[in-house]
């Protein structure tokens, strides 16, 4: 029998509150490598990713699941690679995590191992993009010392976040426009009152903007578009990866590109971790599921 329900591995502020609402339940929680000390003595901590993994029939990872092939731990560089979780994991198990590697997810289904992705969820996803979003325009006021109000403020793509953070930006009363190389996207933003152009044409529109929000995944800002936008203008780049913006160049033409990580469980944390906790809860309940 399990000494626990649940075992937290590593994650961020998101994981180490889920720890402490599923204790609140109720359930008998371990964690390893979270990044909170915690003083609540109903919590156990594990010494080693072996304990508390075989000690408990719930396994709750972070978000990202991995960094460079290991467990993600925001508090410490991890060495523990993928394998070493896939060598102490048993058929009984059931696995959570953000962004849970594809080969992994099949490892786990030919065990017989439940395995479910955070980010699968489309409800889940929305309401990780509205703490993104906000996330965002928090970044952008701590980086910059001017109003966001009539600002000109560019959004970079039109996907499921950047449709909640443009909406937020038009709230606070920026002058927001829209760009994508998706005619959908550009569509759907022009539908709801967002002056919109295509990607292509970014290059020669980009000086107009001094605020740049960036949520397309792959090299869109350019040594060249760099060159030509404002020298005071800051670029906020959220897309995953850190690969939206050449930031060699914007090191040296000087130019301000702050990549965020993570916005999520850096600034709403808690809000998160009660609706992580309630999917967990939801799909716990029926372990012979695969996702």
């Amino acid at each position: 029998m399990n000494k626990f329900d649940f075992a937290i591995v590593g994650g961020d502020k998101r994981t180490a509150h889920m720890s402490s609402i599923l204790s609140r339940k109720g359930y008998r929680v371990v964690c390893f490598g979270t990044s909170e000390n915690f003083t609540d003595n109903t919590i156990a901590t594990a010494h080693t990713l072996q304990e508390a993994v075989t000690n408990a029939s719930i396994i709750v990872c972070g978000i990202p699941f991995q960094k460079n092939g290991c467990l993600y731990f925001e508090k410490e560089n991890s060495s523990i690679p993928l394998s070493e979780l896939q060598r102490v994991l048993r058929k009984h198990h059931t696995v959570f995590g953000g962004m849970i590697p594809e080969d992994f997810r099949k490892i786990c289904e030919a065990r017989e191992i439940a395995c479910y992705d955070f980010l699968s969820e489309e409800p889940l996803t929305i309401r990780n993009a509205v703490a993104a979003a906000e996330g965002a325009i928090i970044e952008a006021l701590l980086h910059k010392d001017t109003l966001l109000h009539l600002s000109k403020t560019l959004v970079l793509g039109y996907g499921r976040c950047a449709k909640v953070l443009a909406d937020k930006l038009k709230g606070l009363s920026a002058q927001v426009t829209v760009c994508s190389e998706q005619p959908l996207e550009l569509a759907y933003a022009h539908s709801l009152g967002f002056p919109a152009f295509p990607l292509s044409e970014l290059q020669e529109k980009i000086n107009c903007f001094e605020y740049i929000f960036n949520t397309i995944p792959s090299k869109v800002l350019t040594k060249n578009c760099l060159e030509q936008m404002q020298t005071d203008s800051l670029i906020i780049d959220i897309a995953s990866n850190r690969i939206g913006v050449d930031y060699e160049a914007a090191r040296l033409l000087q130019r301000t590109a702050i990549f965020c990580p993570g916005l999520p469980g850096k600034y709403a944390s808690l809000s998160c971790a009660e609706q992580l906790t309630e999917f967990v809860l939801k799909n716990a309940k029926k372990p012979g599921s695969h996702h």
